[in-house]
């Protein structure tokens, strides 16, 4: 460890560490500005993933009680002949290049090796780091740690207001918001139709429970499009909504976390209705502003689909890799 970092309390993170965490993701977003900002249910959150494994397979660092820094691994549940799992952390800007991070990104990749020998032991193990291409530093730590970018993913927005397209529900399908009856149909369209993107694993229902249906989840804003003839589920998309991301911006912004088509389906246009209809909602419903995460190399032109909705370009972000 480094000395400059010795003074510090290491420990592996709690479910009682939400507000310090809250409180250390907001710090480091007045300087990273990525957009992203958490109260304390957002961060218990992320610390109850059924697959993040806190005592073996994170840490934080605090100067008293004040979290500086942290690190945490989430795991795969199924994998096929390569477990990616996902490092995830953050430095407080005051304590960045005194080896925080590197005691951090150390740890984390030890402790993948730690919770991928549980799991997946016969699998090729690599692990993962996303991060906004414009954070000062990342690029630099990383790479001494042997990570390479592998991917880049471009967040994109659209404002709403006036300049939302009208986009027509392809002949014999029908749209339906979420509902507790047609979940396990949006669960299931987003496992099979994520099924060619790369990197992705299917979510269980405890994994779909944590991250997608949670209190982020706005499911007057999620809608499904399903074949009339025969009641079979088409596409979907799933909107979230951060509530600490509009006292800090003055914006509500409506994300559409998932948009997804079974293979059967593709190229009817059910992408754009879905997104128009979601932009239309978004906006009756008082959000400013649509966002979405969008893979730069996918592989069924959703960039073109988006750009044609009116989403613009706003911050590249790269995936890192480790092969471990």
């Amino acid at each position: 460890m480094y000395e400059e970092s010795a003074s510090l309390t290491w420990r592996p993170l709690t479910s009682g560490d939400a507000k310090a965490s809250a409180d250390l993701l907001n710090v480091i977003e007045t300087v990273d500005k990525i957009g992203e900002n958490y109260n304390e249910e957002d961060t218990l959150q992320e610390l109850i993933d059924p697959y993040a494994d806190l005592e073996r397979a994170s840490l934080a660092a605090f100067d008293g009680d004040v979290m500086v820094g942290y690190m945490k691994i989430r795991y795969k549940p199924s994998a096929e002949e390569v477990h990616r799992v996902f490092m995830d952390g953050g430095v407080h800007p005051d304590y960045r290049r005194r080896g925080v991070g590197t005691v951090l990104v150390e740890a984390g990749v030890a402790a993948a090796k730690v919770v991928h020998a549980l799991h997946h032991p016969t699998l090729k193990l690599v692990v993962d780091v996303h991060k906004a291409e414009h954070i000062a530093g990342v690029a630099e730590l990383v790479r001494s740690q042997g990570f390479a970018p592998v991917r880049y993913y471009q967040r994109m927005e659209h404002p709403l207001g006036d300049a939302i397209p009208d986009a027509a529900i392809p002949d014999g399908l029908r749209v339906e918001p979420w509902s507790e009856q047609n979940d396990e149909d949006f669960r299931l369209i987003r496992n099979e139709s994520f099924k060619d993107h790369w990197g992705s694993a299917p979510m269980p229902v405890d994994s779909w429970k944590n991250k997608i249906t949670n209190q982020t989840f706005r499911p007057e804003v999620s809608f499904l499009l399903r074949d009339v003839a025969n009641g079979a589920p088409a596409g979907m998309l799933v909107t979230m909504y951060w509530e600490a991301d509009t006292p800090a911006t003055g914006v509500r912004d409506a994300h559409f976390m998932l948009i997804g088509t079974l293979r059967d389906y593709r190229k009817r246009g059910v992408a754009g209705a879905l997104i128009g209809h979601a932009l239309r909602a978004a906006a009756d419903q008082d959000y400013g502003r649509a966002s979405l995460s969008v893979d730069s190399a996918n592989p069924f032109g959703a960039f073109g689909v988006f750009e044609r909705a009116g989403f613009t370009p706003k911050m590249r972000y790269v995936r890192w890799a480790l092969d471990v």
